[in-house]
């Protein structure tokens, strides 16, 4: 194992790091989405909230492994072959990130009407009879309510997230996973390697466990 460490560690890092950013803008790009479809979902006009389940039901049914073989090779295929006329190729990192965003951003969206329904409907009412429109009232009243009990869910999935990326070492992202298997292959230490990375996932996702913990007291408190 300290072989590892001293030969390795470096490079182990380095890849969690790659899985830092890759969890990151997987969740920037899923507060997107999720905030898009999470509105669509509240508002009063029913084909809006049958595109929203739709999305939901869809992104959410299909396992994350297909999507991220979907996304790195059938969306290119599409373009160049079915379609024709494009060029298209998706770099890992860049079909690792549209997978992450659609696949938490199916989460996030049930996250976000979740928050906004949380908020007392007489909040939306209030504002509304003030002269408020429907995008004023939510972008002023009901959000800003909104995120405080939304923020404690939203860690959550943010480790949900930094797990899942293990999943596109399928499409050869070089994440901790998929740079642990080289490390593997060229050290023949399976119970050592993989011990490492396992302790590396567990002292990042504590940190993350915690700050949520914390987070979630002082929203309480400030209530």
């Amino acid at each position: 194992m300290l072989r590892i460490i001293t030969d390795y560690g470096g490079l182990l890092l380095f890849a969690m790091g790659r899985t830092l950013l890759l969890a990151l803008l997987g969740l920037f790009f899923a507060c997107i989405i999720g905030l898009f479809f999470g509105i669509m979902s509240v508002v009063h006009n029913r084909p809006c909230n049958v595109i929203s389940q739709i999305f939901v039901d869809v992104i959410r049914g299909v396992p994350m492994i297909v999507l991220a073989f979907f996304v790195y090779f059938g969306v290119p295929y599409l373009f160049n072959t079915i379609i024709g006329g494009f060029s298209v190729t998706l770099t890992a990192l860049q079909a690792g990130t549209i997978c992450l965003a659609l696949n938490c951003g199916a989460y996030m969206s049930e996250i976000i009407r979740a928050g906004i329904q949380s908020v007392d409907i007489g909040q939306m009412e209030a504002a509304r009879s003030l002269g408020l429109t429907y995008a004023m009232a939510m972008r002023r009243v009901i959000l800003p309510q909104a995120i405080r009990t939304m923020i404690p869910s939203i860690i959550n999935q943010f480790i949900i997230t930094l797990k899942d990326t293990s999943i596109l070492s399928v499409i050869g992202f070089p994440e901790l996973v998929n740079t642990a298997k080289n490390v593997q292959a060229n050290t023949f230490m399976s119970f050592q390697t993989w011990a490492i990375v396992g302790v590396m996932y567990l002292i990042v996702i504590t940190i993350l466990s915690r700050s949520a913990k914390m987070m979630e007291r002082r929203l309480n408190v400030g209530r």
